[in-house]
């Protein structure tokens, strides 16, 4: 049994100093049959350690409801096998542009903000969490002979709050849950946040994508004394619906990375593989300096311009890494385990079945409640991903009035007395034309994701506000969820009564779940293939009942990753929910986008 340990300047394993050169890869991004060849490839890249967080909110959908807690251990039974060691950040709050920063929102929706502070049942939700979690990790400590290293106390706390009292409690409670290895902390190199996010006895690292030098300087102000690390290098960076693709210079990112090791630091590259937000999990940023501004939704890939590129194939920005990497290796590096394979096509897939919304929610959606004098929020509905139906009578007589959704979060397609009458938006959330009475209203509202950083964190989703006509409040709202998480039930999409194709399919409007079967061969050993939906509009998309997650057609995503794993020999079946308007009565499989 191994004794890790933080020095006075460097980590030190039984005594000896070490360099850790970690990536980050979130095992909840990367299909379980893909985790050795992508922890093949870290080690391939020349590093030593990887580094995952843990989303609480996958794990606890439902208060005390769990499911696949286990799959951290089991990844880290992986890592082990690899030979690496293992940084682990449970959270509670993990941001990773992951839905809510992690949080359940049966825990925003009830504790507010009061999350991430001393709040006496926040604590007790957390604690419940952390007993339930930890004992997986505790037991692969490297002092018990596993892969563990480091574990991370809360996340980024220093760019939120600075109730000092909540971070020691946190510290004590993972300590409490049998927590031997070094704790330790993150956050943005500048004096407010070290200030607002260390703890006292606690390593503080850094998170920052270039200028080493500056950043560790004004660490060492708050820390003089410990091993420096860059716990978060950002090598790459995530993308936006509807915005441009963000990409980093691969020499310019490797001049930074030696930059961070020609000061004798440790080193998690962020991301080394980043994955994919699978099933609706992405989050979503604020613009403005502080956060606080327009909604913008992150995409389902999470390739993140990593190294490792979404497919699990090496890049450019992989080898120049490798390169660097390999001067601070003991002895030669690894060779590169085989590429994965891709499919290959492109082949159509038909889709022949369909049911409207209204059929799909008969079927799977949840029970509608009685009616309510405001419109409920999705959380108060218990729905974390997918969209709520609301219904809400105009009474009349009365002349045409502008209808507005006040507080939208996010998108709404709306119907009067059945006919679609407009999509409404967070910024345009009033109907073009106006409204006469009496008159039926639907507005079938989605989240776009949840904000993952910044103090709109927590906030809730649906008709915040209210629906007016004119500047009168509607009462009588009636709301129906539709859970994403309804899909992954067992034979559920049976019950959808499917009936023929609309003709024409490509017309405006069209919405439902769409089903159609394709035939692939030579799946052994498949590494990937690649969804494509042109002309249509924005949904999700599931093959063999697993969910790859949102499309949309705002870009600048245009393939689905499709993990190789996840296809069959022979039949498989292809589900798309489509929630503004169908592009024809097929998609596209094929081999996936090129590598960069």
């Amino acid at each position: 049994m191994s004794d890790f340990t933080v020095g006075t300047d460097h980590f030190r394993l039984d005594g000896r100093p070490v360099r850790l050169l970690s990536g980050a890869l979130h095992y909840f991004r990367v299909h379980e049959e893909q985790w050795e060849h992508r922890l093949s490839m870290l080690a391939a890249m020349g590093l030593n350690c990887v580094e995952t967080y843990v989303p609480w909110n996958l794990h606890e959908p439902r208060e005390g409801t769990y499911r696949e807690v286990g799959a951290l251990g089991r990844f880290l039974d992986a890592v082990e096998r690899a030979g690496l060691w293992a940084i682990v950040r449970p959270g509670p709050y993990i941001c990773a542009e992951w839905e809510n920063g992690g949080l359940p929102v049966w825990v925003t929706g009830r504790f507010g903000r009061r999350v991430r502070t001393r709040d006496a049942g926040y604590r007790a939700a957390v604690e419940r969490w952390f007993r339930v979690l930890l004992p997986q990790v505790v037991e692969r400590e490297i002092g018990r002979g596993g892969p563990v290293v480091l574990v991370q106390a809360e996340n980024e706390y220093g760019s939120y709050g600075s109730d000092a009292v909540y971070l020691e409690w946190l510290a004590g409670l993972l300590r409490e849950c049998g927590v031997g290895v070094p704790l330790f902390t993150s956050d943005g190199p500048e004096d407010h946040m070290l200030t607002g996010g260390s703890v006292p006895g606690l390593l503080a690292t850094a998170n920052f994508g270039s200028g080493a030098r500056e950043g560790f300087e004004v660490l060492r102000r708050h820390q003089p004394q410990g091993p420096l690390m860059c716990m978060e290098f950002w090598c790459g960076w995530f993308d936006h619906w509807g915005s441009e693709p963000v990409v980093r210079d691969a020499e310019q990112a490797a001049g930074a990375l030696r930059e961070i090791l020609e000061c004798g630091a440790s080193v998690n590259i962020y991301m080394a593989h980043g994955g994919t937000n699978f099933a609706g999990w992405a989050g979503a940023n604020r613009s403005g300096p502080v956060q606080d501004g327009e909604l913008r939704p992150t995409v389902t890939s999470y390739d993140y311009d990593a190294p490792v590129d979404e497919y699990g194939r090496a890049t450019e920005k992989f080898h120049l890494f490798r390169k660097v990497l390999a001067e601070y290796a003991e002895g030669p590096l690894p060779a590169l385990p085989p590429e994965p394979r891709g499919l290959a096509g492109p082949v159509r897939v038909e889709l022949d079945g369909w049911a409207g919304l209204d059929g799909v929610l008969e079927a799977l959606g949840d029970p509608e409640g009685p009616e309510q004098g405001v419109a409920p929020t999705f959380e108060e509905l218990g729905v974390d991903r997918g969209l709520v139906r609301y219904r809400v009578a105009v009474p009349g007589p009365r002349i045409p009035y502008p209808l507005r959704a006040a507080g939208l979060r996010d998108r709404a397609v709306v119907y009067v007395d059945g006919v679609r009458a407009g999509v409404l938006t967070e910024e345009d959330a009033t109907l073009p034309e106006p409204v006469a009475g009496p008159a039926e209203v639907e507005l079938w509202v989605e989240s776009l994701g949840r904000v993952n950083y910044g103090p709109r964190l927590g906030e809730p989703k649906g008709i915040t506000g209210g629906v007016l006509h004119e500047r009168q409040y509607l009462h009588g709202v009636r709301a129906r969820g539709l859970r994403l998480d309804a899909f992954e039930e067992a034979g559920a999409v049976a019950a959808v009564p499917f009936g023929p194709v609309p003709s024409p399919v490509g017309a405006a409007g069209v919405t439902g779940l769409f089903r159609g079967t394709v035939s692939v061969a030579g799946t052994e050993g498949l590494g990937h293939a690649g969804l494509r939906l042109p002309g249509w509009t924005r949904g999700f998309v599931w093959v063999n009942g697993f969910c790859l997650g949102r499309y949309w057609s705002a870009g600048p995503q245009e393939t689905l990753y499709v993990p190789g794993p996840v296809l069959r020999e022979g039949v498989n079946e292809v589900w798309v929910l489509e929630l503004e308007g169908a592009g024809g009565a097929g998609v596209e499989l094929g081999p996936g986008a090129p590598v960069r």
